[in-house]
């Protein structure tokens, strides 16, 4: 069966607004054809960034630009005739390949065999050898005409030949690095069909159980998304990739997604989706339309998102949130943000798996930072002197910075919590290099306003009846810090009225946000997370005998006051508040093997990871 009539009245689809009315006209069907819409924007991102030339002998391909007077900017016509006959060339595939007679179905639920088989007919469609990161394979349209996909190309559209066969319980599953599918009632089953990163080696049909109990940040703790037919079209639009080169976009691509999320957006359909809302808050800010949401409010929106349904366990809304303050040179915004993604790091395991986030947090930390603090640092030197207004404002912020003790608690609060992550990972996360530049970084700031911080470390004591009793590693951890966040109450200022306790910590001051906004379960971890990150915690008044007496001497003038919860930088509390920055102790100190023994969980093979989607191809922020 081919396209209905009703969808092919939109064709020919000329130009974005084109496009963006056949998206419209699915999304308001119970069951968007993803097939269709996938095979679109295949065929739009081919010829606007694969096969960059206007093919003049191509039948059924013509160009049409965009604005009358911009006959540089051009858009392919879509043409009913290619796109059906495409269509029709994936349904009787998986139609022909895949007999539904021969497995069982009870009450309209899959089976794992039948999902398996769906996996291997796409699996086997595939060529045998190419280069599986390369850019434009990720729709049904690079499947078809040129039988590559991406390793989350493969988990779509396995969906959408699920779709084709009637399959309505099998959905797509995310995190932010990897895809896969569930199935059964409520989606309860889940099932592997692809493979992750550079490697080959696949799970096709097991469930993710596994990492879901490793607590690796591949599966996200099993706080992943569980996408419904308009989320499955919103991950193919995140996934289009308007690159041409390293350094070039295709503009017409970029105002194509733009136009696309918004639509999604204003629908409602990426309340769910915090990625998605961070890419979309990034096009704004790059190129903002007129009237529209702005682009800190909806990067907010996406923190909130992941907080309210994913249990705050999503790394990303606050690295997107953190590149937005970071262009926009807000260096104690940008270090918040940073250090709350840090304090949601702390309490996964470190797999090999999870190479993709390590690497994030290493160019955060060895070049973002660091740079960073160097611009700040040559601003304030050299800023306005007899020079225009603007540059004294800069000199002027770079200053405030620099002198800003929330500043340095944002910065220790970051390497805290990437200290945290490596204790009881099968694999070490820190090592000499990240040593150096933290030392770097911690020279930044003048020993006065390093001495304005109070560090407070939470004694071991008050956990050793509780990892007793416990069979996971961090169980103790995650239950004792309920006292440091009342602890913060008692050694620091009042707390400034706008932002509510429950609000994101990385929110700024404005525009503000109202706790209710932010509703959902929290880890009891996010106690001091959240105080940590303001550097003044809002909680009941606290009973002192209940205190570390490390606790009771923190001085109510003192300042941010930082809770450390690893043990290298418990280690390192005298030597960062020193008058002179003793950068081989510190070295020592942070390379060193972890002071607790913990429980080493048994690690999955794994190769070289990377990850090609769901997030802005391009790295630079």
């Amino acid at each position: 069966m081919g396209l209905h009539s009703a969808q092919k009245k939109h064709f020919p689809l000329r130009g974005i607004e084109g496009v963006v009315q056949l998206f419209d006209a699915e999304l308001r069907k119970p069951e968007p054809d993803l097939a269709l819409l996938s095979l679109v924007l295949g065929f739009v991102e081919h010829f606007l960034a694969v096969n960059r030339v206007i093919p003049i002998n191509v039948p059924g391909v013509r160009f049409e630009p965009l604005e009358p007077d911009c006959p540089n900017s051009c858009f392919p016509t879509v043409e009913l005739g290619m796109i059906s006959a495409l269509h029709e060339r994936f349904t009787a595939q998986i139609r022909g390949a895949v007999d539904l007679s021969q497995y069982r179905r009870t009450a309209g639920a899959s089976s794992r065999e039948l999902v398996k088989k769906v996996s291997d007919v796409i699996w086997n469609s595939l060529s045998r050898s190419y280069f599986k990161d390369r850019a434009h394979i990720q729709s049904l349209f690079s499947l078809i005409t040129g039988t590559k996909l991406d390793s989350s190309g493969v988990a779509f559209a396995v969906v959408a030949a699920c779709q084709v066969l009637g399959l309505k319980d099998v959905h797509l599953a995310l995190s932010e690095d990897h895809a896969w599918v569930i199935f059964g009632k409520n989606g309860e089953e889940t099932a592997e069909v692809t493979w992750h990163g550079k490697g080959n080696e696949d799970r096709r049909g097991q469930t993710v159980t596994t990492g879901v109990n490793e607590r690796s940040w591949l599966y996200l703790k099993g706080s992943y998304m569980k996408c419904n037919r308009n989320m499955e079209v919103a991950f193919m639009v995140c996934a289009i990739n308007p690159s041409l080169d390293l350094h070039t976009d295709s503009s017409e691509l970029l105002q194509l997604q733009q136009k696309l999320l918004w639509l999604l957006y204003d629908r409602g359909d990426l309340d769910r989706y915090p990625m998605a809302m961070g890419t979309l808050a990034d096009l704004e800010d790059q190129d903002p339309i007129p009237g529209k949401e702005n682009p800190l409010k909806i990067h907010l929106q996406a923190v909130s998102s992941a907080q309210k349904f994913y249990n705050n366990e999503h790394i990303y809304p606050f690295m997107y949130l953190a590149g937005f303050h970071y262009r926009h040179r807000n260096v104690r915004e940008a270090l918040r943000a940073w250090a709350e993604a840090a304090q949601v790091m702390q309490d996964y395991n470190y797999f090999r798996e999870d190479e993709e986030i390590y690497k994030e947090f290493f160019d955060i930390a060895n070049d973002v930072i660091p740079t960073l603090l160097k611009e700040t640092t040559t601003a304030a030197e050299s800023g306005g002197e007899g020079g225009e207004a603007g540059e004294g404002a800069d000199k002027a912020a770079a200053l405030s910075a620099l002198q800003d003790p929330d500043c340095f608690a944002h910065l220790l609060h970051f390497y805290d919590g990437i200290c945290k992550w490596e204790e009881g990972s099968p694999t070490p996360v820190l090592h000499v290099g990240w040593a150096t530049y933290l030392v770097q970084s911690l020279s930044r700031f003048d020993a006065q306003v390093r001495q304005k911080v109070s560090i407070i470390t939470k004694e071991l004591e008050s956990q050793d009846d509780d990892d007793q009793s416990s069979d996971d590693p961090r169980e103790g951890r995650r239950r004792g810090p309920r006292r440091e966040s009342k602890l913060e109450e008692q050694s620091s200022p009042p707390p400034p009225p706008v932002p509510a306790s429950t609000s994101p910590p990385s929110q700024p001051a404005a525009p503000p946000k109202k706790a209710g906004e932010v509703g959902g379960r929290r880890r009891s971890a996010q106690g001091p997370r959240t105080g940590d990150a303001e550097g003044k915690a809002k909680s009941p008044s606290p009973d002192p005998s209940s205190s570390p007496p490390s606790q009771q001497q923190a001085s109510p003038s003192a300042g941010p006051v930082v809770v450390f919860q690893s043990e290298k930088m418990k280690g390192m509390k005298e030597l960062l508040c020193a008058a002179k920055v003793n950068s081989s102790a510190i070295k020592l100190q942070l390379t060193a093997q972890s002071q607790v023994q913990m429980k080493r969980q048994k690690s999955t093979p794994a190769g070289d990871y990377s990850m090609s989607f769901m997030k802005r191809q391009r790295k630079s922020l």
